[in-house]
Order: structure tokens, then C-alpha cells, then sequence
């Protein structure tokens, strides 16, 4: 009888040892390759990470720029890795990139507006760390794919939907917008016939609040961070014509967007694909020449030796 009662109470320790262990992987999440994460929000039990990719010669103290990253997956699913390659590069470039986990419908059960809440909270935590992470506050451009370029585009264009613990006293608006297939138009839109007006009919309960207060689109004001958008004309889950009708008001309204299109590319054409690089290559080039006309970068790009050292 003894001999069980310490087998049990070994069992004990080994399960309580176990859990323990489990809760520390957990808090403290696996970094991409090449990046280190750090913990930038807690929402009731939900740890949320994001991905560091660091010059480096990058010290405390540095005004390097940086980038924020936000994966698509129609608010519903989606991870930080789809942007672990663009991450990676403008690391050998000097800046600071990095590629943020939000909570999604699939994996946390919420709805689009508490996925932006999290962006708001991202920008916010990296800009109130920029001291130690040797990060230019004043240059803090952010990014995104699909559901993720929405998320970016409407940290440029809504102030609405902070989380009550957020400290609203630093600013969540970015310093430049870098958008890949952006959902911008997430309304009706007076004289705008929508190609499937049951994807917009079906937002409401996808967005979580009216549509029309997280459509980027429908909030556009006149100071739009500068602003370039990579967009597929047979974009079938994004239509073309949505982000023309975004680009158009916001140039009425005195923005710097340039929209640029990828002739017959479906969604997510960017994607890093090694069987399909052309598009990945493109898309990276003219980030870095945008981002180089902002004076976040100097200098040629060097795109072409990164792929051939990834593929």
C-alpha cells in the first residue's frame, strides 16, 4: 500500500510538472525562424505574440525604422508566418520587421473589430518600446495581406475600437502603409455595384459592429499615411475595383496612395511561393523603392540575392 500511495503521488508531481512546463510554452511562444517574440497584449487567458526580425547591427537606443505586419485569413484563421520572408528581408535592410499574431474567429471565437483592437495594440506597444528596441517612432509603416491589409488600412484611416487598457496617450496611427490585396471596402457604397453583393450583405456578422464603421473606405479622411497597394486585377476574394474606388477617394481627399496592379494575379499573388517567385520578387522590389522614397531605406535594393539564398 505504501509503495502505491508514493507511486500516485509520483504520477502527481510528473502531471503537475507537465502542466506546468505546457504553461510555460505557452507564455513564452516560438519565434519564427530567423526572429524573437515577444508578448505585446494578454486578453483574458490569450497570450498574444509577435515575431521580431532585428538588424544585426541593431542596438538599444537606434532610430532604426520598422514595419508591423498583420497575416490575412478573413478574420477567421491566418498565422504570422506569411510574412516571415518579407520580415526577413527588410531585416538585412535595416529595419526592424515585424509580423504580429491577433486573435482570429477560428482559433479565440471573435469577430473582426476585436482582430483590429489587436493591431491598435500592437502598434501601440511596439511604438512605447522603441527605446529598447531601437525603433524611430516617427517611422513605423504597417503591412498586411487581405484581411490583414484591412486591418492596416483602417489603423490609417479609423480611430475608433481601442481596448479599455490600452494607454490611448500613444498613438496607434502608423507612419506609412504597405497593403497586399487589402479588403478597403467592407459597405455599400452608393454608385458602387459590389461583384458579390452577398460577401457585403454578410458582413455585419463577420465585422461585429455596423460594417460600414470598419470599412476603411468609408472613413477616409485627408491625412492618410503615405500609402502603396499590391493588388491582383483577378482578384476573385478581393475585387480590383474595390481598391480603385478606395485609391480614387483618397486621392480626392489630398492622400498619397499609389495603387499597383498585377495583371490577371489572383488573391495572395505575393505570397512567398519557391515553384513561383516572379510575383513575391515584384511585389518585395517595390516595397523596398517605396519605402526607400520615404528615407526608411537607402540604397539598391538587394531582393534578388535574398531569394536566391532562400529558394
Amino acid at each position: 500500500m505504501k509503495f502505491r500511495i508514493i507511486g500516485i503521488i509520483c504520477g502527481l508531481a510528473i502531471l503537475l510538472a507537465e502542466s506546468v512546463s505546457a504553461q510555460k510554452t505557452r507564455e513564452v511562444p516560438k519565434p519564427l525562424p530567423g526572429s524573437r517574440a515577444e508578448i505585446y497584449k494578454t486578453i483574458d487567458d490569450v497570450k498574444l505574440p509577435l515575431h521580431i526580425f532585428e538588424p544585426k547591427d541593431l542596438k538599444a537606443g537606434d532610430k532604426r525604422p520598422a514595419i508591423v505586419f498583420f497575416f490575412g485569413g478573413g478574420w477567421n484563421g491566418g498565422s504570422p508566418k506569411q510574412f516571415e520572408n518579407q520580415c526577413a528581408y527588410l531585416a538585412t535592410r535595416g529595419m526592424v520587421a515585424i509580423s504580429v499574431e491577433y486573435r482570429v474567429k477560428s482559433r479565440h471565437g471573435v469577430k473582426a473589430v476585436s482582430c483590429f483592437s489587436d493591431a491598435k495594440s500592437a502598434i501601440r506597444w511596439v511604438r512605447k518600446n522603441t527605446e529598447r528596441l531601437g525603433i524611430d517612432p516617427d517611422r513605423i509603416a504597417a503591412g498586411g495581406g487581405s484581411a490583414g491589409g484591412h486591418l492596416a488600412g483602417a489603423l490609417g484611416t479609423i480611430n475608433a475600437f481601442d481596448e479599455p487598457s490600452d494607454d490611448t496617450s500613444v498613438s496607434a496611427l502608423p507612419n506609412a502603409l504597405v497593403l497586399f490585396n487589402p479588403a478597403l471596402v467592407l459597405a455599400p457604397v452608393e454608385g458602387y455595384k459590389a461583384k458579390d453583393p452577398k460577401k457585403l450583405a454578410g458582413m455585419e456578422n463577420r465585422m461585429g459592429v455596423p460594417p460600414h464603421q470598419l470599412s476603411p473606405y468609408h472613413n477616409i479622411g485627408t491625412q492618410i499615411p503615405p500609402t502603396i497597394i499590391f493588388h491582383g486585377t483577378n482578384d476573385k476574394t478581393v475585387p480590383f475595383d474595390s481598391v480603385e474606388l478606395f485609391t480614387r477617394e483618397a486621392k480626392r481627399k489630398g492622400n498619397a496612395v499609389e495603387l499597383v496592379p498585377y495583371e490577371g494575379q489572383g488573391h495572395g499573388f505575393f505570397n512567398y511561393k519557391a515553384t513561383k517567385i516572379q510575383a513575391f520578387t515584384d511585389t518585395v522590389k517595390k516595397m523596398d523603392a517605396f519605402l526607400v522614397s520615404l528615407g526608411y531605406l537607402q540604397g539598391p535594393d538587394t531582393v534578388d540575392a535574398f531569394v536566391a539564398e532562400i529558394q
